[in-house]
């Protein structure tokens, strides 16, 4: 059975999301000081925990957050970061560079809900949708391979059994409240075939988690609010995931959420760095 660990996170805060101004795909803004501190945030959080992989959109706020993880990380700093065009924020063609709610005037006038609105030029909900279901699948795919082929992951080392595959701790124990199922306590070692970290956009993530829980029965905290559940992250969100492939099986992967939006880290970086969740 393949089995990975999947972190996601949302990129750190632009002085777009500060302004409250929709950036989509063809605003490619840098992080903000308050971006680049809640990533070192995010980054201290993450600080023990050993990657395999790293991805990112191809958009520059995303791989600057990207970077200042891997930057605090105590194992990876310098594993290599895979940019994916997947990855991007949903695109918002007419409206991007303009304020959120003149895209709300928009779906007024057209008498549609925000978000499900589409403005001309941009993406719909479905074309999201099947954007970060063929990256997950990818994802999959990646799993399986490295299950089959159960090589020694970077800087892992061979357990008592024989095995290759390394032991990873996580930190959702102690600040999410919600221990990962089977575990026998806080901080106890999980064996993966790969712990993968992702880094993308609001828009985007709330989309694809839509996808896990739609289409993939996600099981989900048992605290979590379906106000939480629809809600964007917060600039610097991180949400993980446990994914198993029975037998390689693709087309059923069992996923189950360990936390969503977790913004703990951000307690320390000021009043400012608690952002606006803007798309």
């Amino acid at each position: 059975m393949a089995r990975f660990g999947l972190t996601v996170v949302r990129h750190g805060e632009t002085k777009y999301n500060k302004g409250k101004i929709l950036q989509g795909q063809g605003v490619d803004e840098p992080l903000s000081a308050t971006g680049f501190r809640q990533a070192d945030a995010a980054g201290v959080f993450l600080s023990n925990v050993k990657f395999t992989h790293v991805f990112s959109s191809d958009l520059l706020r995303a791989k600057q957050t990207a970077a200042a993880i891997l930057g605090k990380n105590k194992f990876c700093r310098d594993l290599e970061i895979k940019y994916d065009a997947r990855l991007r924020e949903r695109k918002y063609g007419v409206a991007e560079g303009r304020p959120l709610a003149d895209l709300k005037a928009m779906a007024k006038d057209a008498g549609e809900q925000c978000p499900s609105f589409t403005p001309a030029g941009g993406e719909t909900l479905d074309q999201v949708r099947e954007r970060a279901r063929d990256f997950f699948e990818f994802l999959c795919q990646l799993a399986v391979g490295l299950e089959q082929k159960e090589p020694v992951l970077p800087g892992a080392s061979s357990r008592s059994s024989g095995t290759s595959k390394e032991q990873f701790v996580f930190p959702w124990t102690d600040h999410c409240g919600e221990a990962e199922p089977s575990s026998e306590g806080a901080g106890c070692s999980k064996t993966l075939d790969a712990n993968i970290l992702v880094v993308s956009h609001g828009a985007y993530m709330r989309n694809w988690i839509g996808y896990f829980v739609s289409d993939l029965n996600c099981t989900l905290p048992a605290n979590l609010t379906k106000s939480q559940l629809s809600s964007v992250s917060p600039n610097t969100g991180v949400s993980h995931f446990v994914v198993k492939l029975e037998n390689g099986n693709l087309s059923k992967p069992e996923i189950t959420c360990v936390c969503l939006n977790q913004d703990s880290h951000l307690v320390d970086v000021g009043a400012e760095g608690v952002a606006s969740k803007v798309f």
